[in-house]
């Protein structure tokens, strides 16, 4: 680990300590030079905590490590909020000058010199976390990055792009409806016995069919996290004939399936506007009446099995909504739940598989390497086609743990994602888990601070860069770098995530993917929790 990264005080503490410094003691403040020497065992601790921490996340799967890491994790917040206090106080000083002096000198002997010594005692703390966790072999310093690293390849293969999906694409289209050329409307997928028929018209695409059904055809998407299921519903709603086809396309995230928030998003996305009500009967009647005159698409993104709680009476009060709609109308959810794609389904779900093989290799390459080459170091390529199986076909697995190795293009390195512990770990056929705690694992300590940070975040959150950056300098996760502006480094730290997968552009926002934000939570579980709602 580079000292450079941890040490967030050290240039102020080089400052007032700088050579022959110490030699004119007289001519320094009594305030300064106490900090200094409190300061100098904090940072000394700050540091030993990048160490720790670091070294410790690598076996966070370990029972015993992970009882450890809390523990960790308080004693660096305490020494943290502990310098926090000295600065706070060298600040005063330089407001009020003389007036504030005694009141630091009593805080100073009763922090540093009192029978409580709270610096002896965060370093006892850590010392003996350090003594237990090198008793389980973690001693010595972590692979990783000292900073970011650009490798000489062509730009992250872009988003507009699907790779590998577009026969995905037209067959989902065909079920939704959608005419692919003119006079021809696409098949239709088998509906369920509870379905309700919705034929498609074949007149042309811009002229609507005002005649009505009573309930709004249903089309899931199934497949494990991190096959692209969002991606591809994404491409679908963005392709020219499904805007041409529907008048209106509502787009809403329901990972927390509360029934009038996502009436209320659906409301909002429909007609621009914010609703205040908040009885459901009123909120039902209200999307309803937003959407009575239109062929509209909903996708409702990232259905988790709370939809079926309460005897499916959540789903039932979402649904319910959508009764007497223009024929055509379509809805499409995503999920990875086989029983919830069955359980809301009013036609055939359509299951989305990991990439072909062929395919998926192809795709790896272009994330690691940056393009579909056959003139890539052979040994690098020997060793990238082992860890291909381990990935199940996921694309958000590829990106991720792609540009990681994309990151280093050292024979050592891959070896060492090969040959990690993690691949090791109890899982589902399906599971891609450990390549996203791989690819977070291998961050510089900066980012994994800043990128944890989001879990606070809803899922599918939007987030605009500049309003984030300044929020981690205030956090204090940016690291100052001599006279560059805090909020300049937290932008690089930014596009750093960006490029390494941890954020995508979706529109003109940022989004982490929702299997992402799932390890942000797991990293981050002891130090943060979020209030979904009152019930919470």
């Amino acid at each position: 680990m580079n000292v450079s990264i941890c040490f967030s005080g050290l240039d102020l503490l080089f400052r007032v300590c700088a050579p022959g410094g110490l030699q004119h003691r007289r001519k320094v403040s009594i305030m300064k030079y106490c900090t200094c020497r409190v300061a100098y065992n904090v940072l000394g601790i700050l540091f030993l905590q990048c160490s720790l921490i670091d070294k410790a996340e690598w076996r966070i799967h370990e029972g015993r490590v992970a009882e450890l890491l809390p523990n960790l994790k308080d004693a660096v917040n305490d020494a943290d909020d502990l310098l926090d206090e000295f600065r706070w106080y060298e600040l005063k000083m330089e407001v009020e000058g003389n007036a504030s002096h005694s009141a630091f000198i009593d805080f100073y002997k009763t922090t540093v010199q009192g029978s409580f010594n709270k610096v002896n005692d965060i370093q006892e703390r850590l010392n003996s976390i350090s003594g237990q966790l090198e008793k389980m072999g973690l001693y010595g310093v972590t692979p990783g990055f000292d900073k970011s690293v650009r490798p000489d390849t062509t730009p992250f293969p872009n988003e507009k792009k699907i790779f590998g999906r577009d026969k995905d694409q037209k067959e989902v289209m065909g079920f939704l409806g959608v005419p692919q050329s003119k006079g021809r409307a696409c098949s239709k997928r088998k509906r369920a016995s509870s379905a309700v028929n919705a034929s498609t018209s074949t007149t042309a695409q811009n002229q609507v069919n005002k005649s009505r059904i009573s309930a709004i055809p249903v089309l899931p998407i199934v497949g494990m996290g991190g096959v692209g299921k969002t991606t591809l519903a994404q491409h679908i709603c963005n392709h020219q004939q499904v805007k041409d086809y529907f008048e209106l396309i509502i787009w809403i995230c329901a990972d927390d399936f509360d029934v009038k928030r996502l009436i209320k998003d659906a409301i909002q996305c429909a007609s621009g506007k914010q609703t205040t009500v908040d009885n459901l009967a009123s909120l039902q009647r209200a999307l309803s009446e937003c959407v009575s005159s239109r062929r509209f698409l909903i996708v409702v993104d990232d259905v988790w099995d709370d939809a079926l709680k309460e005897n499916e009476q959540r789903w039932k009060g979402f649904y319910d909504s959508l009764t007497n709609v223009v024929q055509g109308s379509m809805m499409l959810v995503t999920t990875r739940f086989p029983d919830v794609a069955d359980r809301v389904r009013t036609m055939e779900p359509f299951p989305l598989a990991g990439l072909k093989e062929d395919v998926f290799w192809d795709f790896f390459k272009l994330c690691a390497f940056g393009s579909e080459s056959s003139e890539n170091d052979p040994e690098l390529e020997r060793i990238a086609k082992s860890i291909v199986p381990k990935l199940k076909g996921s694309p958000l697995a590829a990106k991720t743990l792609g540009r990681l190795l994309g990151m280093n293009l050292h024979t050592a390195h891959w070896n060492n994602i090969l040959e990690s512990e993690l691949w090791k770990l109890k899982q589902e056929k399906t599971d891609i888990l450990p390549a996203l705690r791989l690819s977070y694992i291998y961050l510089p300590f900066h980012l994994k601070r800043c990128f944890s940070f989001c879990a606070v975040y809803a899922k599918d959150h939007k987030f605009e860069k500049g309003r984030l950056a300044e929020i981690w300098v205030a956090e204090g996760f940016v690291e100052p770098q001599g006279n560059t502006p805090l909020e300049y480094i937290g932008l690089q730290y930014f596009e750093d995530l960006v490029n390494r997968s941890f954020f995508q552009k979706v529109r003109g926002a940022y989004v982490i993917h929702d299997l992402l934000h799932d390890m942000a939570k797991l990293v981050s579980d002891h130090d943060c929790f979020t209030i979904k709602n009152m019930r919470d």
